[in-house]
């Protein structure tokens, strides 16, 4: 807990941050801080603030952001979910299915089983393939040829569970 109690902010950023945090899947600004920052809280624009309205004026515009914290939060491991958002938004453009065959990706991944294997007194199936076994994941949620950049946070979250549950984890 962060020991702050309050039901909402109302927060002034630059211009573009601020579209960032209220950006919705499909928008050209949508990325992890959309993803991260609405997992936490609901987030709506209240007004734009031009340049114009400070002495002197900043280069930039300004908007003001509501944010108000989930009730209740989401009950998620967040380093799984800051490992999983880290990987799919490096090119929110790309399939997931293209993202997941990037040997960075798989390297983490396969670390972080047999850590989890280790962990869990389990053994490492025999002639086990990382790639292959991210890729019948991807399909089995109908996830292969979807692209981050059209993704809500139910589908993240969904397809955090589905890893998870097959035993693949995106922190050690």
């Amino acid at each position: 807990s962060s020991g702050i109690n309050a039901e909402y902010g109302v927060l002034m950023f630059q211009k573009e941050f601020a579209e960032r945090l209220y950006a919705k899947p499909g928008d050209k600004l949508y990325c992890r801080l959309s993803a991260n920052t609405q997992l936490m809280a609901r987030v709506a624009h209240v007004l734009k603030v031009g340049k114009g309205n400070f002495k002197p004026p900043p280069k930039v515009d300004s908007s003001v952001v509501r944010l108000e914290p989930m009730n209740p939060m989401p009950n998620i491991n967040f380093m799984e979910w800051d490992g999983l958002t880290r990987i799919v938004f490096t090119r929110k453009n790309k399939t997931l299915s293209a993202l997941f065959k990037s040997k960075a990706a798989l390297e983490i991944l396969a670390k972080n089983h047999q850590i989890w294997c280790s962990l869990n007194d389990t053994m490492v199936e025999e002639g086990f393939d990382i790639k292959t076994k991210v890729q019948d994941i991807l399909k089995e949620c109908e996830f292969s040829e979807t692209r981050t950049r059209t993704m809500t946070n139910d589908h993240l979250l969904k397809l955090l569970e589905r890893f998870n549950a097959h035993g693949i984890h995106f922190t050690s």
